[in-house]
């Protein structure tokens, strides 16, 4: 999606990643390097437009071009996005931050694109063999919600999936999962893998596993739950974290049948690299590769858990460049 102009960026472009609680910005340099990264609130300004003029009135100079990555399935000039109270017209952001070209393109599309670039010590490999050359690559992520996408190879270069493959529906796969799916489905009616798998899902998880131990208290949030030390005095804390982690697994084998993903799948997001170690040894594997008959096959499928930062400014960094590219070669 591309809000008017076609010009070249003057010395610096505008980079955005804007999910539901947190607004990253930086600057594309003229050499392609990501220079001042900064984070923002979304709660603290009106629209995303606000959230840019606070980071730009930190900066020398104003930017022609701008690349944001946004939370949000919507294709044409009115956006809303999905986790959070934003809703803005892309040609009115354009126009009030002065830009000759404004790029938009979906968070995950984003974060898929920016898994080209990624160097081997950006990632953990978690199981499998080697990725087949070639093969389309998965990519999923669980922070505010459960972003989905991939990659695949078209003349020479990889092509970013538009997904909202977070919204797909959840199976559960023990009792104690039926138990809490079930309760998820009284209050929902339908349970989706973003309800659960995200970080307001952990904070889902730990009410419900309470309610079934009837344990009575306030739900922590979710970086509460998930910290090391909540986890070791919180026998809740401990089971909806392993949740979390089983439960991302089983959606990220669900992408790779889906995709054929033998290049691999990617793990990013906000909460899966800042568990680390824990995520690495945790069910997330055993439960990718448990699909019935095919699970031999899903064995040689490789895993990553991504730890490189700013994956989303990242990918958006990839898009402008590839715009720019396409316009010079029109």
């Amino acid at each position: 999606m591309t809000a008017a102009g076609g010009a070249t960026a003057d010395n610096w472009a505008l980079l955005g990643d804007l999910g539901g609680t947190n607004a990253r910005f930086a600057r594309r340099e003229a050499d392609g390097s990501i220079r001042d990264p900064r984070n923002l609130a979304c709660a603290d300004y009106a629209d995303p437009a606000a959230a840019a003029e606070a980071y730009l009135a930190t900066q020398s100079g104003r930017p022609r071009v701008a690349s944001l990555s946004i939370a949000s399935p919507d294709r044409g000039d009115r956006v809303t996005m999905t986790n959070s109270g934003w809703e803005f017209s892309a040609a009115e952001t354009r126009e009030r931050l002065g830009l000759d070209a404004l790029h938009l393109l979906n968070d995950f599309s984003a974060q898929a694109l920016a898994v080209t670039g990624l160097d081997t010590g950006e990632r953990i490999p978690i199981g499998g063999g080697a990725p087949e050359d070639g093969a389309p690559i998965g990519v999923i992520g669980a922070g505010t919600g459960l972003g989905v996408s991939g990659l695949v190879p078209c003349h020479g270069e990889w092509i970013a999936l538009r997904s909202e493959g977070g919204h797909v529906g959840f199976s559960p796969e023990s009792p104690r999962e039926a138990a809490v799916h079930q309760l998820l489905i009284d209050e929902f009616g339908r349970v989706s893998a973003e309800l659960l798998v995200s970080g307001p899902g952990i904070e889902r998880l730990y009410a419900c596993l309470a309610r079934l131990d009837g344990i009575d208290g306030p739900c922590p949030d979710a970086a509460t739950i998930t910290s090391p030390a909540r986890r070791e005095s919180d026998p809740l804390a401990g089971e909806a974290t392993a949740l979390f982690c089983a439960f991302l697994g089983s959606v990220a084998g669900d992408l790779a049948l889906t995709l054929g993903a033998f290049g691999g799948v990617y793990v990013s997001g906000g909460i899966a690299p800042q568990l680390g170690s824990t995520f690495v040894a945790s069910d997330f594997r055993r439960r990718f590769e448990g699909k019935g008959r095919l699970s031999t096959m899903m064995a040689a499928v490789p895993t990553y858990l991504v730890t490189a930062d700013h994956m989303g400014l990242r990918g958006a960094a990839v898009h402008l460049a590839r715009q720019e590219r396409e316009r010079q070669a029109a």
